[in-house]
């Protein structure tokens, strides 16, 4: 409704209408073809279409406007059709495919942020495909019959349209007012000042560069998605009894009723409602569910006695002002540390592609390993903000560990055969199988029962030696009780531990923490362990492994958009004034999300890949409306300076649109769309910055590229001469 609004505004009704027409067309063919491309209807499918809605009518609206320019000069309907979509094809026809070209790299990305962008371009793509065959073949072909309704603004003017008419004619007049009265002028001082105008988009595109890299705008790799849930994750020692747990787990609980107390002040007003329920779990499966805060006693416990977790259900994030984040954050401070929890960690997030910080510690010793953990980990304690600081080392149950002393060695003992020995007398040693039937039955030789029950058994056990004598168990070995490790973790055959720790990435920047670490605290960890090797897992890799493909992408985008664009300008130099306008998209896209108040992330440069593609289409057009003029006789001023005041309305219609088609998008306060507005914004802002680039920068380069060329031609024509003058 916005997109069609915004052209009914620009345009004769039925040239809007015709025009609005081909979103559904092109909806309908992307539609078609996504079960052969794999695809369903889904959230990021969904994205996928409001993020192409403003931009499928561009060339619909480059075609439309041409037709009507056509139409105005006198020229019969068909004609005028056929020659206003023939003067324009190959420019929209290349301007479509270097915008099909930029969304291929979001295919290139990888990890788990990769499968889930890839979804966009098999919309996009598509949908754009058909929307180029609607406005070369279809559009034409409506605005070449001149049906009597479209004189209905002439003939009866007091038809119910009449006051619209009226309205639309008035904007028209005004626009063109604003046309002669500010872009004229402002576009002649602009051609005549280039160099200064060229200097203050470098300047502002620099500005922005320091804005981003000095900190003052935030970046993020994963916005944090607000969930309708909070989620607290305990987990004991190996071996901790089901009603320790329970203990630990009822302290969650009550600290979650006290912060409900608090938070809705015991009314029962469906207003001021903000938890709906509360599940407490042991293990695997829940031990006790209240339903509607009515807390129940505890019920049946299962498996996995020393691990529990407490879950909180939240209304519906437009329905409560707290946001989820916040109530964690006040319910990690009501709660306290549990005493012995091994690990307790809070989550709040829809989405998280890993922790905030992780760092996977190797070498051949865990002790030093463990050691240089507890380092680290005190590290990054110190810092604001850095919560559930934690390492992956986790103790397993009780075990006896066994020694063999000095006097053992010289009677022949190892630690194999004293191992052996105690596991044959403790647990058995098979002297043969009965075969029963279909079973088979395992004969095991062991100590009685009553003689295997107790430390003070193993004590007073006797150790044969390789001689054939038999000594106590304490002359040759020591037994102490400790615990092992719950499990073993290796990678390129070396023990690892991983710290990990979250980050309030609203009052902390994780790329400054990890930037510290990697300069000071991480090198001097690793002089003082010798051995020792870091990298980084979790969220630090994935952002690694998706910046570099999307970068990758992006080289590879723009490197094509360069080919495309050479084609129907016949030339190499012409392409690089229409790319250097790439960069400054990016400056809208960092100025609409200081305007939102929102951090960069990678959904943003995702964002900003794509835009690379769109912010050329106008431009693309603008240098093939210039070439055209200059080869009609005018001259380099004259032809820039009409070509801009010709294509001011089309390049303002197509940046309005895209706009629109985002702005519901950007507006949305739902959760699910929360992870999605940065490219949301990344695109309608940046498309509107591109306006001024499109409208000022492309002309005022293209009389500077003039000029470079007029400078070396003179330099090499003098240069030929003097080689003349020399010779002859």
């Amino acid at each position: 409704a916005l997109v069609f609004l915004v052209l009914v505004l620009f345009l004769r009704f039925r040239m809007a209408f015709w025009i609005s027409l081909g979103i559904p067309a092109s909806f309908l063919g992307a539609l078609w073809l996504m079960p052969a491309l794999g695809s369903s209807i889904n959230m990021i499918s969904l994205f996928a279409f409001i993020l192409v809605l403003g931009i499928v009518v561009d060339d619909a609206i480059v075609v439309g406007e041409n037709i009507y320019t056509h139409q105005q000069r006198g020229k019969p309907w068909l004609q005028a059709s056929i020659d206003g979509t023939h003067e324009v094809a190959v420019p929209v026809i290349f301007a479509v495919l270097t915008t099909i070209v930029a969304f291929i790299p979001l295919l290139m990305v990888a990890g788990v942020t990769g499968k889930i962008w890839k979804i966009i371009p098999l919309v996009v793509i598509p949908t754009l495909i058909f929307s180029l065959i609607e406005s070369q073949l279809v559009l034409p072909a409506h605005l070449s019959r001149r049906w009597r309704l479209a004189r209905a603004d002439e003939e009866t003017p007091r038809l119910r349209f009449s006051g619209w008419i009226r309205f639309q004619r008035a904007f028209e007049r005004g626009l063109d007012w604003f046309i002669e009265n500010m872009y004229r002028p402002g576009l002649a001082w602009a051609l005549h000042w280039r160099y200064v105008t060229v200097s203050t988009f470098i300047a502002v595109f620099l500005l922005t560069l320091g804005l981003v890299f000095g900190g003052w705008v935030k970046f993020v790799f994963m916005p944090n998605v607000e969930a309708d849930y909070a989620v607290a994750m305990l987990t004991m020692p190996q071996g901790t009894p089901a009603d320790v747990t329970a203990k630990a787990v009822a302290q969650l609980e009550h600290s979650a009723l006290a912060l409900r107390e608090e938070i809705e002040g015991g009314r029962d007003d469906a207003q001021r409602e903000v938890f709906r329920h509360i599940m407490g779990v042991i293990g695997e499966q829940p031990y006790r569910v209240a339903q509607r805060l009515n807390m129940g006693q505890a019920g049946v416990v299962f498996a996995g006695s020393n691990l529990g977790e407490v879950t909180i259900e939240l209304v519906l994030s437009e329905q409560r002002t707290m946001s989820s984040e916040e109530i964690v954050e006040r319910w990690r401070a009501l709660t306290g540390s549990i005493p012995d929890a091994v690990e307790l960690t809070y989550t709040s997030s829809l989405f998280a592609p890993g922790e905030d910080i992780n760092v996977q510690l190797s070498g051949p010793d865990i002790e030093e390993l463990r050691h240089a953990a507890g380092v680290l980990k005190a590290r990054l304690n110190t810092y604001a903000g850095v919560n559930e600081v934690t390492d992956s080392f986790r103790e397993g149950a009780q075990e006896i560990k066994l020694a063999i002393t000095p006097a053992a060695e010289t009677l022949g003992l190892t630690l194999a055969n004293l191992g052996r020995q105690v596991r044959q007398g403790f647990y058995g040693e098979e002297a043969q199988r009965i075969q029963r039937g279909r079973d088979d039955v395992r004969v095991m030789v062991r100590y009685p029962a009553d003689h295997r029950r107790s430390l003070g058994d193993l004590e007073t056990m006797r150790i044969r030696t390789p001689a054939g004598d038999e000594v106590p168990f304490s002359s040759v070995a020591v037994a102490e009780i400790g615990r092992g490790p719950a499990t073993i973790n290796r990678v390129d055959r070396l023990r690892v531990i991983n710290v990990t720790a979250d980050v309030d990435t609203t009052t902390t920047d994780t790329s400054a923490i990890v930037s510290e670490l990697v300069d000071r605290w991480l090198p001097e960890l690793m002089a003082e362990h010798r051995g020792l090797r870091y990298s980084f897992e979790g969220q630090q890799r994935e952002q690694k492994e998706s910046l570099e493909a999307l970068i990758r992408g992006f080289m590879y985008a723009v490197i094509a958009i360069f080919a495309l664009m050479a084609i129907p300008l016949r030339s190499y130099v012409q392409p690089l004034i229409i790319i250097s306008a790439i960069p400054f998209g990016i400056v809208g896209a960092v100025m609409g999300h200081i305007v939102i108040g929102m951090a960069l992330s990678i959904l943003s440069l995702v964002g900003i890949v794509a835009l690379a593609g769109v912010v050329v289409n106008d431009n693309l057009v603008l240098v093939d409306f210039i070439n055209r003029s200059r080869a009609s006789g005018r001259s380099i001023f004259e032809a820039v300076y009409q070509a801009g005041v010709a294509r001011f309305r089309p390049i303002l219609l197509t940046s309005l649109t895209t706009f629109f088609g985002l702005l519901p998008m950007l507006m949305e306060k739902s959760v699910q769309a929360q992870f999605l507005i940065p490219m949301a914004a990344t695109l309608g802002f940046g498309v509107m910055f591109a306006t001024f680039i499109s409208l000022l920068l492309v002309p005022s380069l293209y009389l500077v590229l003039e000029d470079v060329k007029g400078m070396v031609g003179r330099v090499v024509g003098r240069t030929s001469l003097e080689l003349k003058g020399e010779d002859a």
